[in-house]
């Protein structure tokens, strides 16, 4: 007797509880909840730009000369150049932490419906080649894009993101000012270029809004091989004319002050800002237009950099590390992160385009290009480290 009443009991305490179960697992959602975003650690003592380069006999490209995106002068595969092969097996090895080779399917996932831009002279269209060719080959059905004031680029349907380039040499507006008739008796002056060092040129001055990701660099106009005495620059600031008159190096350091403020302070916060420091040129024995060359086999050895780049031995390579002391100085106690590949890049004497530009005569008229970079070649391992520096940044915020 005890028995039965004991599971009839037990019948009528059972039943209402599963019954209350069921009618709250009702009211929950149709799926599980997802779990958080993944955070990428990142060792404080990482520091990607300091290593040294490694030979990697089994490293490869991880394009070819067919990518669209290619520029003639720069498709080493294309144009033939010697040891190609070679100049693509060394593998940059940071001292204290790995180096990631970028993963264009999982780069772009993360970054799905976002966009990256590049700002600058034509080294930041160097290395927008290489990445829009490295990001190719996780959706063929790249197109070229040109839209925005881009001087060009691609969008990547697949994952809806754009990676675009804004060509502005010296970030600040400048045009060009003819001779006036008060300049007569200034030998050989053909005109002016007028620089407002305090408006941002019109090729990239509104694209704020439209990028999650900007790299911005200049000084590779600021020299008198590109403003010669016949056209030199003349710097104004408010409308009004600088006086006394800048040299070109305090322009550059004006120019500096003003863009990188403005970058700082109008462009959304939520914006990560990047500032590609110098690439270094590997001309030997003269300048571009004395007949410098730059057909070495090897990278260089740590122990002839300073020779090659140190301002202090007056060489024809001086420029990168002299404007990039300013550079740094100027980025201080702002939001902008400094890309450092200058040193990396110092190394890598053997693989520029050279004497193999893909036309007959292009040395004969421009001489041999020892500041661009071929490719593939060494910005891929600029690519490597923006891609690991973006990453981290795009999963913590979404």
């Amino acid at each position: 007797m005890a028995s039965k009443l004991t599971s009839k009991l037990f019948s009528w305490l059972i039943l209402p509880t599963l019954l209350l179960i069921f009618l709250y697992s009702l009211s929950l959602p149709l799926y599980a909840p997802t779990s958080p975003k993944p955070k990428i650690p990142i060792s404080p003592s990482c520091n990607l730009f300091k290593g040294k380069w490694v030979s990697d006999p089994n490293r490869r490209p991880i394009y070819d000369e067919s990518c669209p995106f290619h520029r003639n002068a720069w498709n080493c595969l294309r144009n033939q150049r010697e040891n190609m092969g070679r100049i693509n097996s060394w593998k940059w090895k940071p001292d204290k932490c790995d180096l990631t080779r970028i993963d264009p399917v999982g780069f772009l996932g993360s970054m799905r419906n976002k966009n990256i831009g590049f700002v600058g002279d034509s080294l930041n269209e160097n290395f927008l080649v290489s990445f829009l060719c490295t990001l190719r080959v996780a959706d063929s059905g790249a197109k070229k894009w040109k839209r925005k004031g881009a001087w060009r680029g691609a969008y990547f349907p697949k994952f809806n993101v754009t990676v675009g380039y804004h060509r502005a040499v010296l970030l600040a507006k400048y045009e060009w000012l003819p001779k006036q008739l008060d300049d007569s008796n200034q030998d050989g002056l053909k005109g002016r270029y007028r620089v407002d060092v305090d408006i941002p040129a019109d090729d990239w001055a509104h694209i704020g809004a439209f990028y999650n990701v900007l790299v911005f660099n200049t000084g590779h106009w600021w020299g008198f091989d590109k403003f010669p005495k016949e056209t030199p620059l003349v710097f104004y600031k408010a409308g009004q004319l600088i006086q006394p008159p800048l040299e070109m190096f305090d322009g550059f350091k004006v120019v500096l002050e003003n863009m990188i403020a403005y970058i700082d302070k109008e462009l959304p916060e939520k914006t990560l800002k990047f500032w590609r420091l110098q690439s270094p040129r590997h001309f030997h024995g003269g300048d571009w237009n004395q007949n410098g060359s730059c057909t070495m086999d090897e990278p260089l050895d740590e122990l002839q950099l300073d020779l090659w780049f140190d301002p202090r031995y007056n060489g024809v390579n001086k420029e990168a590390r002299r404007l990039n002391h300013l550079i740094e100085e100027v980025l201080k106690d702002t939001t902008i992160r400094s890309l450092d590949l200058t040193h990396l890049s110092e190394f890598r004497a053997d693989a520029h385009p050279a004497i193999w530009l893909g036309k007959k005569d292009a040395v004969s008229v421009w001489g041999q290009d020892c500041m661009h970079w071929c490719l593939p070649g060494v910005p891929d391992t600029w690519v490597d480290i923006l891609a690991q520096l973006i990453t981290p940044h795009i999963l913590e915020t979404g």
